[in-house]
C-alpha cells in the first residue's frame, strides 16, 4: 500500500476499532499545543465516521507490536470533482524526519490522482508552525490567516496544491 515506509512499518486502512487508538496519540504527538482547548478540538475533528466512511481514502501505519504510528485520513470531494481533501494527518513525534509523512502525502496524492482530481486542499492552525513547514515543503501553497474558518476564535491556514503543475515536483 505505501512502500517507501522504514523498516518496521507498515500501512493498512483504517477501520471502525482504530478510532479510538487514534484519539488516543492526539494528546501526546500534538504536545499540548493549545491546552486542554486544543486537546478538546482535535477530538472533535476525528469523530467515528471518519473511521467507518472514509477508510478507502485514508491510512493507518503501525509498528509491529500495531501501535499506532501514523495516520492521514482524508477525502475526494463531492462538490468540487477535482478536488480532494486531508482532514487529518499525525505522525509520532519520534519518528518526525523520517519521511513518513511524506509517504503518507505521496500515497493520497497518487489515490487522488487515480480519481481524476487535480488538488489537494488541507487546514491547519495558525499555532501549529510545525504543520505549517511541513506542508510548505511538500509544495503546498499557504494562504493568510483566515480568522473564524471553523467557528468563533478557530481560525485557520489553508493549504492547496496542484497535483497536474509539475508532476516531477509534487513529492
Amino acid at each position: 500500500m505505501i512502500d517507501d515506509l522504514p523498516v518496521g512499518l507498515t500501512a493498512r486502512r483504517p477501520a471502525g476499532e482504530d478510532h479510538l487508538r487514534v484519539l488516543a496519540v492526539l494528546g501526546t504527538w500534538w504536545g499540548g499545543l493549545k491546552g486542554q482547548a486544543g486537546s478538546t478540538e482535535r477530538a472533535l475533528l476525528l469523530p467515528r465516521l471518519y473511521f467507518q466512511h472514509f477508510t478507502t481514502t485514508s491510512f493507518l501505519v503501525e509498528r509491529d507490536d500495531r501501535e499506532v504510528a501514523a495516520f492521514l485520513v482524508g477525502f475526494l470531494s463531492q462538490t468540487e470533482p477535482e478536488t480532494a481533501y486531508v482532514h487529518f494527518v499525525g505522525v509520532d513525534p519520534a519518528l518526525h524526519g523520517q519521511g513518513i509523512g511524506r509517504a503518507l502525502y505521496r500515497a493520497f496524492f497518487a489515490l487522488a490522482r487515480s480519481h481524476g482530481r487535480r488538488y489537494v486542499h488541507c487546514i491547519t492552525s495558525p499555532e501549529n508552525t510545525t504543520s505549517q513547514a511541513f506542508h510548505t515543503r511538500l509544495g503546498f501553497t499557504a494562504s493568510a490567516v483566515k480568522p473564524d474558518y471553523d467557528g468563533p476564535g478557530l481560525d485557520r491556514v489553508a493549504f492547496t496544491i496542484d497535483l497536474s503543475a509539475d508532476p516531477a515536483a509534487v513529492p
